[in-house]
């Protein structure tokens, strides 16, 4: 009988033994996978924006081949409501003029290149990036860079040592960024408390933040509308699904 206890208890150590090793040789066999998915959210984030941008433009072309079909026809009150929807879809897509109150950034060299001993740089795509990125947090509603109006498809680059924004070069200064806001006022204040001056001044560079006006009229945006297809985003190694 003792025998038999003894050889039970012997079992039960033998197996609690095996599994903890199995749980050891498991947790060293799989590798540690950084977590990114707040990468990956942003990446998902910015594809559906691109994604909203190019529907608009796809519902902009599809209403004006309608205005255009029933001008023919001479339906004016179908005209007249088709071509309302269409003019509202432009001004979401950033294909129209607009104007409203908001606040002037200017973005000007800090110091001199004779005091640097350095030649002037262009301002980092990264940092334009911020700012927009920053004003957009800060409920802007319209952007333009230099008259150049900043929509979801906007692609700010280096190019061969230049900044550029949608293939225009931004290589002299002072850069005249242009917002309009929902509040004029907190987005002045907002932008007066954020860290973005130091990062600016960082790079030599000063970010003069204007008083906000009733009235800043913002282009529309110049560039060809494109309904290509969406392509997915590769993921990168390491990344989650």
């Amino acid at each position: 009988m003792k025998k038999n206890n003894r050889f039970i208890s012997l079992s039960v150590l033998m197996l609690i033994f095996g599994i903890m090793l199995s749980v050891q040789f498991v947790s060293l066999k799989e590798p540690e996978v950084r977590d990114t998915r707040d990468v990956w959210e942003l990446r998902e984030d910015l594809k559906e924006e691109q994604k909203k941008q190019l529907n608009l433009i796809g519902e902009i072309d599809k209403y004006e081949k309608m205005l255009s079909t029933y001008q023919h026809q001479e339906e004016n009150s179908r005209t007249k409501a088709l071509n309302e929807t269409l003019q509202n879809l432009k001004k979401q897509a950033g294909f129209t003029d607009v104007d409203g109150s908001g606040i002037t950034i200017k973005i000007s060299q800090l110091f001199s290149d004779e005091l640097t001993g350095e030649p002037i740089e262009n301002p980092p795509p990264d940092l334009l990036k911020k700012l927009i990125n920053e004003l957009n947090m800060y409920e802007a509603e319209e952007i333009s860079i230099n008259d150049r109006r900043v929509i979801n498809t906007t692609v700010i680059r280096d190019i061969n040592g230049t900044t550029k924004i949608d293939g225009y070069p931004l290589d002299n200064y002072p850069i005249t960024v242009k917002v309009i806001g929902k509040n004029a006022d907190k987005l002045y204040s907002r932008m007066n408390a954020s860290t973005l001056q130091d990062l600016f001044a960082g790079e030599n560079l000063d970010l003069q933040i204007e008083r906000p006006e009733e009235q800043i009229k913002i282009k529309a945006y110049e560039g060809s509308m494109h309904t290509s297809p969406l392509k997915p985003l590769e993921k990168s190694k390491g990344e989650n699904s």
